[in-house]
C-alpha cells in the first residue's frame, strides 16, 4: 500500500510538472511534494535529531588504496563529523553549521593530525551528505532553498526523478547572489519507484578559486530500515568521476542525544 501511495503521488507530480522554461516558478512549486514524498519514504514520519553511523571505509587517492574504519555523526541542525582510521593514520572532517554562509565553519585533518580550515565557499552544500534523511529533511522544511523539478531520467542504469536545490541568501550584494546560489546548488536523484535518494551531486572548489567546479557525486544503495528510518548501508563518494571513498555501514544509532559540542571546529 505504501509503495502504491508513493507511486500515485509521483504520478500526480509528474503530470503537473512544467514542460518549458516559462513555467519555472511552477516547477519550484511542484518540487516540495516530491521531496516530502522522499522524506516520507525515508523516515515514515519519524523525527531524526541525530545519527551515528559506524562501519568500514575504503580510501582511494592516487596510488593509495587502503581500508579502515569509519564513524560518521550528524545533527538535524546541520553539524556533522567524519572520523576515518587507516593504517596510514587517522583522517577527520568536522562541520559546525551549514544553515547559512555566515555561520558555516569546518576543518579537516589528514594523517599528520594537523587541522586545516575548510574554505568558506566549500561549506555551502549540505553537511550530512552521508545520511540522506537529514539532507532531505532540511530541504523539505527550509524556506531558504529554491527547489526545482527537472524531470525523469536514467542515472547509473536506474530510473530516477531529478530535483535541484540552491539557497537564497540575504544580506549580500545582488551581484554576488548568483555565485552564492551556484556554490550551494545540489542535484538530488530519487529512485522513481520508491523515492529513496539514489544520488546527490554538488561541487567542491580549490581553496583559492570558488569559480572552479570539481564535481562530487554521492551514491546511496542497500537501504535498510532502522527504527523506522530507511538508511543506505552502502555510500560511495566520487570526486571528479573517480571513486575516492567507499563506506559500508555496520551499525546505525538514531536520536542518542548527541550534543553540538561534539562538533566543535578545531
Amino acid at each position: 500500500m505504501r509503495r502504491e501511495i508513493i507511486a500515485s503521488s509521483l504520478l500526480a507530480i509528474l503530470l503537473l510538472s512544467p514542460c518549458g522554461s516559462v513555467q519555472q516558478s511552477a516547477a519550484a512549486q511542484q518540487t516540495p511534494p516530491v521531496l516530502q514524498g522522499a522524506l516520507n519514504a525515508l523516515t515514515g514520519g519519524t523525527a531524526v535529531a541525530d545519527v551515528t553511523l559506524a562501519g568500514t571505509a575504503r580510501r582511494i587517492a592516487g596510488s593509495d588504496n587502503e581500508t579502515g574504519t569509519a564513524t560518521l555523526k550528524a545533527l538535524a541542525t546541520g553539524e556533522s563529523r567524519m572520523d576515518l582510521s587507516f593504517a596510514s593514520g587517522p583522517r577527520s572532517e568536522v562541520r559546525a553549521s551549514s544553515s547559512a554562509a555566515a555561520d558555516a565553519a569546518g576543518s579537516w585533518s589528514a594523517a599528520d593530525g594537523v587541522w586545516h580550515p575548510i574554505a568558506n565557499h566549500n561549506l555551502f552544500a549540505d553537511s550530512s551528505w552521508f545520511f540522506p534523511a537529514l539532507t532531505i529533511g532540511r530541504l523539505a522544511s527550509s524556506a531558504s532553498y529554491v527547489l526545482s523539478y527537472v524531470g525523469q531520467e536514467t542515472r547509473n542504469g536506474q530510473a530516477v526523478v531529478h530535483v535541484t536545490a540552491s539557497q537564497q541568501f540575504t544580506g549580500i550584494p545582488a551581484a554576488q547572489a548568483p555565485l552564492f546560489q551556484h556554490l550551494s546548488q545540489m542535484d538530488i536523484f530519487l529512485d522513481a519507484a520508491t523515492l529513496l535518494p539514489a544520488a546527490l551531486l554538488f561541487n567542491t572548489h580549490p581553496d583559492n578559486d570558488a569559480g572552479l567546479d570539481i564535481p562530487i557525486e554521492i551514491r546511496f544503495s542497500d537501504y535498510r530500515a532502522v527504527n523506522g528510518v530507511h538508511t543506505p548501508f552502502h555510500v560511495q563518494k566520487y570526486l571528479n568521476n573517480g571513486l575516492v571513498l567507499d563506506l559500508h555501514i555496520n551499525t546505525v544509532n538514531l536520536n542518542t542525544g548527541l550534543s553540538a559540542a561534539a562538533f566543535s571546529v578545531p
